[in-house]
């Protein structure tokens, strides 16, 4: 592999380093990068979030069955789980600006399209197209904030990267209901063009260029991208349906065995092209990565599954309408940015074990008061564990992302980038997989209330796997593992 690029002049955000090792400041130059690539994954967000909430009347518009529809939403996870993996290799390539800008172009794009359908055959093939650019927006908008932060702020630049995304779960479906019951369902779509666009104007003014590895040092590993995105999208595939099908379902089943295949043959080529394969299995060996994105990918399952449950409780439970739930949701977003806030001041000064932990436990400690919903908790109880709740989570975001990338370097971030990301949304769709089936169970058991308790449980189960990798992070301040 060739020696790592360097940044031009105009890639430096930052200020000169300190001699005394205190903490860099975070000059205006990195802060304006920072703001602009965290618009990306905020329009992500958003639209996901938004879309879920307007699929009945989309259905109504178009006559079309909610089976069919459905697909509006799994077509596009699918899409983002099979381009997240290009993301390293693409970045090298063509290198990570252009891509970036590339990426939040066509997703646009895929929104002006899908404000535009005429059936849901159209709509559900545009939004494939639209997470074909939501795909690489996160995990290349992230290396390019590593590079321009270097390691003495990273965990600083995350914990302000990370505050506007934590409104953006509830700012969705409050969004979401406003435009249904006022606008057209189409402005679900629309709203992201005149965002997305003044997000390419600043990206353009304010986004650094770094130095590409270019075509000799990275080719597309082709055999490699045959077997790993399409096996990720049948595991993608295969656990959304477990919900109305079941785990013993063939449509579930076979699937699942033919990703987990392909994800194999992956494996073993990848072993073989160590350096050169499209998510590079050599970043494993490495520990604080490897412990981080394992625990990324169990973070992932234990809060997406939880994002399942919450709003469906309030809605079917509580009868909330989309824009009310959204609204008891801000609590849990108002506890994750005042602990990332102050969490983010202390990533670059102690270690990530007794942040990671301290944040779980909260996460666990938010989440017991739902597993008595069937004994009917007052409202204020419920209220304050989601603050408990999201404090936990703002706590373990950003030492997580630290540590991943303290592990690698400045060359291989796009191509971490992409794994985390990747193990992330995978483990999301367990979770979310293995707690829409013990809800349907339990719905059939229970009373609507003690049902969602019952369900509860597993999620705090899941919270609590997490504390497995968090015991092996490093005991000591993050430093840069790879030489």
């Amino acid at each position: 592999m060739t020696a790592p690029s360097r940044a031009p002049a105009t890639a430096s955000a930052g200020a000169p380093a300190d001699a005394s090792g205190a903490p860099e400041r975070l000059d205006p130059a990195l802060l304006k990068t920072s703001f602009v690539l965290v618009l990306g994954p905020i329009l992500a967000l958003l639209d996901t979030t938004i879309v879920g909430v307007g699929l009945d009347a989309v259905a109504r518009d178009f006559g079309a069955p909610v089976t069919t529809l459905q697909w509006v939403s799994a077509g596009y996870l699918l899409a983002i789980s099979m381009v997240m993996p290009l993301a390293g290799w693409a970045s090298d390539r063509f290198g990570a600006r252009t891509m970036w800008m590339a990426s939040v172009a066509l997703f646009t794009a895929g929104s002006a399209l899908c404000g535009l359908a005429w059936s849901a055959g159209s709509l559900i093939a545009f939004r494939v197209l639209q997470g074909i650019g939501g795909g690489l927006i996160q995990p290349i908008g992230q290396s390019i904030v590593v590079r321009a932060a270097g390691p003495k702020r990273l965990g600083r630049v995350f914990g302000i990267t990370v505050l506007p995304l934590t409104f953006a779960p509830v700012l969705g479906p409050v969004l979401g209901g406003l435009i249904v019951e006022r606008l057209d369902w189409r402005w679900m779509f629309l709203v992201n063009v005149p965002l997305g666009l003044v997000t390419l104007v600043l990206a353009a003014r304010c986004v650094p260029a770094f130095a590409r590895a270019g075509a000799a040092a990275r080719r597309l590993d082709v055999r490699g991208l045959a077997l790993l995105s399409p096996g990720l999208a049948a595991v993608v595939y295969g656990f959304s349906e477990v919900g109305t099908a079941g785990f013993g379902a063939a449509r579930v089943l076979a699937p699942l065995t033919a990703g987990t295949v392909l994800l194999a043959g992956y494996g073993i080529h990848a072993l073989r092209r160590r350096g050169t394969a499209l998510i590079d299995l050599g970043l494993f060996a490495r520990r604080g990565f490897a412990v981080a994105t394992a625990n990324s990918f169990l973070q992932g399952a234990a809060l997406y599954s939880s994002m399942l449950l919450l709003p469906l409780y309030y809605q079917q439970v509580e009868h909330a309408s989309a824009l009310k739930a959204g609204l008891l949701l801000a609590p849990q977003a108002l506890g994750t940015a005042v602990a990332t806030f102050y969490a983010s001041r202390l990533v670059d000064r102690m270690a990530p074990r007794p942040l990671i932990v301290t944040g779980i436990v909260l996460t666990l400690a938010g989440t017991v008061a739902f597993t008595q919903l069937g004994a009917d908790p007052a409202g204020w109880l419920l209220t304050l564990s989601l603050v408990v709740r999201g404090a936990g989570l703002g706590v373990v975001m950003a030492p997580g992302m630290a540590t991943v990338y303290a592990a690698v370097r400045p060359d291989e971030t796009a191509r971490a980038a992409g794994a985390v990301n990747t193990l992330n949304r995978v483990g999301g769709s367990l979770g979310t997989a293995v707690l829409a089936v013990v809800l349907q169970r339990s719905l059939g058991h229970h009373a609507p209330a003690a049902a969602y308790g019952a369900t509860f449980w597993w999620a705090v189960g899941l919270s609590a796997l997490t504390l497995v990798p968090a015991l092996f992070y490093p005991s000591r301040k993050p430093g840069k593992e790879a030489a």
